[in-house]
C-alpha cells in the first residue's frame, strides 16, 4: 500500500490546531511557533502532492479509496487532478504567509485584563486558522461528493469564531459599535452559507437517490464512478431532474464564491476581519466555490451546464462591473479590495462557464494568482492599519515619503490586482478574455470594462493613501519590518515569476481541463482565419 499522502496534507494542519490549542495560555510565543511550524510541514507536504503529480498521467491520482458507511454508499475517497493540485499548493503556500502576518493580531492590547473576554486566546487564532487549511484541502482533494459536502459546510465553524472572535481591532466606531458589526458580519457569513449548504444537502440526496434507482450496485456518492457511469450510459438522468440538482449544487457553490447577487456577506465579513483572516476568506476558503463549480457542476450535470450558461455569463458580468464599480466608490480600504475581489470572482466563473479549453485554464490560474496577488496586497494594507489604527482612506496621504518599502509593495500588490503585464494576474485574465472571446464575443468584449475599472480603483487608492503631502500624524510611521517584508517579499515574487513564467501551473492545469471539457461534451472553436504556411 502506498503512502496516503492526501491524507497526510490534511491531517497535518488538523493535528496542528490541536496541538497550538492545547498550549497552555501563558506560551502564546510557544503556540505561534508550533503553528507556523505545522504549516510548513504541510506546505513541504503539498509540495510531495505536487511533485509526485504526473500531469500526462491519469485524471485522478494520488487516490485513495476505502469504505466509511457502506449502507448509504458513502466512502473515504481522495484523489487529485491538475486543478485540485493546483488549489492544494495555493493553500498550503499562502497559510505560513497568514500566520507570520497575523503574528501580533490576537494577542492582548496594553491595558486589557484577563477579564476581558472580547478576545479569543491566541492560541485558538492559529489553531482555527490551521483547521480552516485542513478542512479546505479535504474539500479540494475529496472525491466522495458526501465527503466533500461535509467539509465544505464544516469550515464554516472556525471561520465564524475567526470573523466574529478575532475581528479588526481598526475601526471609525466606538468598541461597542464594533463589536456589533463583527457579530453582525460573522452571523451573515454563516447563515447565507447555510442557507446554500442546505440547498445543496437536498441536491446531493436526490443525486443518491438517481444513482441507487439506476445503478446496479446501488446508490453512490463516488464522483469518478457516476461520471463514468453517466458516459457509458448506465446512468442516465431526466432533463427536468439534472437541472434541479444544478441549480442546488450551484447556488452553495456561487455564495461561496462569491457571485453577484449572492455576494453581499464578504464585504461586511473582510471588512471586519483581520487582515489575514480576510486573506484566508477570499483566497483560500472562496476558491472552494469556484472550483467546486469546475469539479462538480461541469462533471455531473454537463447539459444542465450548457442550459445553465447563458444566465450564469450574465451573473459573472455583472459581478465584474457591478464590483469594480462599488470598488471605486468605497471609503473603506478593506472593503475596496473586498469589491475588488467580487469583479475578479467574476472572471473566474465567465472562464469556467465560457467552455473553452482557454477560458477554464485561465480561470483556474486566475484562482491562483488572484490568491496570491490579494494576499500581497491586502496585508501590506493590514500593515498600513495597524499603524494608523484606521481604514479610512481619507486618513492617509504621504506615506511614501516615511515608509517608501510600505508603499513599494503596496504599489505592486495593487498593481497585480489590476493585471498588469508581467504580474501572474495578467497571465490568467488575458486567457480568461480570449477564451470567452473565441465563444462568447460580446461577453468577452464588456468583460474588458472590468479592466479599465481596476486600473481607476487601483491607482486612485494608492494616489490618495501614499502620494501628496504626509500628513502630520503620520510623518513618524515606520516602515515595513523584517518579519513583515519576510511575509510580503515572497507573495511579490511569486506574483512576478508567474506572470513571467506561467509554464509550470499550465502544464499541470491543461490536461485537467480538457478532461472537464470532454465531460461535458464541448470543444474549442475552430478559428475563423485559417493560418496560412
Amino acid at each position: 500500500m502506498s503512502f496516503p499522502l492526501l491524507t497526510a496534507t490534511v491531517v497535518l494542519p488538523a493535528i496542528g490546531a490541536v496541538a497550538t490549542a492545547a498550549v497552555p495560555a501563558a506560551r502564546r510565543e510557544a503556540a505561534k511557533w508550533l503553528a507556523l511550524l505545522f504549516s510548513l510541514g504541510t506546505l513541504a507536504l503539498a509540495t510531495a502532492v505536487l511533485l509526485n503529480f504526473q500531469p500526462g498521467g491519469d485524471r485522478y491520482q494520488l487516490t485513495e479509496s476505502h469504505a466509511w458507511i457502506p449502507a448509504f454508499g458513502v466512502r473515504y475517497e481522495l484523489g487529485v487532478d491538475g486543478i485540485g493540485v493546483a488549489m492544494i499548493a495555493l493553500t498550503a503556500v499562502i497559510v505560513p504567509f497568514l500566520i507570520g502576518a497575523g503574528w501580533n493580531d490576537a494577542d492582548p492590547r496594553e491595558g486589557e485584563t484577563p477579564a476581558d473576554r472580547r478576545w479569543r486566546p491566541t492560541q485558538g487564532f492559529f489553531a482555527l486558522i490551521l483547521m480552516v487549511q485542513a478542512m479546505v484541502i479535504m474539500s479540494f482533494a475529496a472525491t466522495d461528493i458526501f465527503l466533500f459536502y461535509i467539509f465544505f459546510e464544516a469550515m464554516l465553524i472556525p471561520m465564524y469564531f475567526l470573523i466574529g472572535g478575532f475581528g479588526d481591532r481598526a475601526g471609525e466606531h466606538g468598541e461597542e459599535r464594533q463589536s456589533k458589526q463583527r457579530t453582525y458580519a460573522a452571523v451573515k457569513f454563516l447563515l447565507y452559507n447555510l442557507a446554500g449548504g442546505l440547498v445543496m444537502l437536498a441536491a446531493v440526496v436526490g443525486l443518491y437517490a438517481v444513482t441507487a434507482g439506476q445503478l446496479e450496485g446501488g446508490g453512490t456518492f463516488s464522483l469518478q464512478a457516476i461520471t463514468e457511469a453517466r458516459a457509458t450510459g448506465e446512468l442516465t438522468f431526466a432533463q427536468n431532474t439534472e437541472r434541479l440538482l444544478f441549480l442546488g449544487f450551484f447556488l452553495a457553490f456561487a455564495i461561496k464564491a462569491p457571485l453577484w447577487p449572492l455576494h453581499t456577506w464578504l464585504p461586511n465579513a473582510m471588512g471586519e476581519s483581520t487582515a489575514p483572516v480576510a486573506v484566508l476568506i477570499t483566497a483560500v476558503v472562496d476558491k472552494v466555490g469556484t472550483f467546486a463549480m469546475l469539479r462538480f457542476c461541469l462533471g455531473l450535470f454537463p447539459e444542465a451546464s450548457v442550459w445553465a450558461t447563458p444566465v450564469v455569463l450574465a451573473l459573472a458580468l455583472v459581478s465584474i462591473i457591478y464590483g469594480a464599480l462599488l470598488a471605486l466608490g468605497q471609503r473603506d480600504m478593506k472593503r475596496l479590495i473586498a469589491y475588488a475581489s467580487i469583479s475578479h470572482f467574476g472572471f473566474i466563473v465567465l472562464g469556467i462557464f465560457a467552455m473553452t479549453g482557454q477560458g477554464q485554464s485561465g480561470a483556474t490560474l486566475y484562482m491562483v494568482n488572484h490568491g496570491i496577488a490579494t494576499a500581497a496586497l491586502m496585508l501590506v494594507a493590514g500593515f498600513l492599519i495597524s499603524r494608523r489604527g484606521s481604514r479610512l482612506i481619507a486618513d492617509y496621504g504621504g506615506v511614501q515619503k516615511t515608509a517608501p518599502v510600505l508603499a513599494g509593495t503596496f504599489l505592486v500588490g495593487g498593481l497585480a490586482t489590476l493585471s498588469l503585464p508581467g504580474t501572474g494576474p495578467f497571465v490568467s485574465e488575458f486567457l480568461v478574455l480570449v477564451g470567452t472571446y473565441s465563444r462568447y464575443p460580446v461577453a468577452g468584449i464588456i468583460a474588458c470594462a472590468g479592466i479599465v475599472l481596476a486600473a481607476l480603483y487601483v491607482l486612485i487608492l494608492y494616489q490618495r493613501t501614499m502620494t501628496g503631502p504626509t500628513r502630520p500624524d503620520l510623518e513618524r510611521m515606520p516602515d515595513l519590518r523584517p518579519r513583515e517584508l519576510a511575509v510580503v517579499g515572497p507573495l511579490i515574487a511569486l506574483v512576478l515569476f508567474l506572470g513571467v513564467f506561467p509554464k509550470p501551473l499550465t502544464d499541470i492545469v491543461d490536461p485537467a481541463v480538457e478532461h472537464t471539457l470532454s465531460d461535458v461534451g464541448v470543444e474549442d472553436p475552430a478559428p475563423e482565419v485559417e493560418a496560412r504556411p
